[in-house]
């Protein structure tokens, strides 16, 4: 069975580094990856709030949220 991950972004320089990084290193055979861009998709910030994430860029995997720089806080995106 496949884990499932969700990265969630602001599109800023530091978010899309982070995304291209994370799309190189995931094993895509194990792990369904999602990239949610939280500037255009308003309508999921809910969903990364309850998720944990309190900064972008984060990534959700298997409901372990890690916050791997800084690039916006999530209230700035509301």
């Amino acid at each position: 069975m496949k884990s499932s991950a969700k990265f969630y972004h602001a599109g800023c320089p530091v978010c899309l580094a982070a995304e291209s990084t994370i799309t190189h290193l995931i094993d895509h055979s194990r792990i369904d990856l999602e990239i949610i861009h939280l500037g255009s998709a308003k309508n999921r910030l809910v969903e990364a709030e309850k998720a944990g994430v309190r900064s972008v860029p984060a990534l959700v995997i298997d409901g372990q949220t890690l916050h791997l720089n800084f690039g916006a806080d999530l209230a700035a995106l509301k």
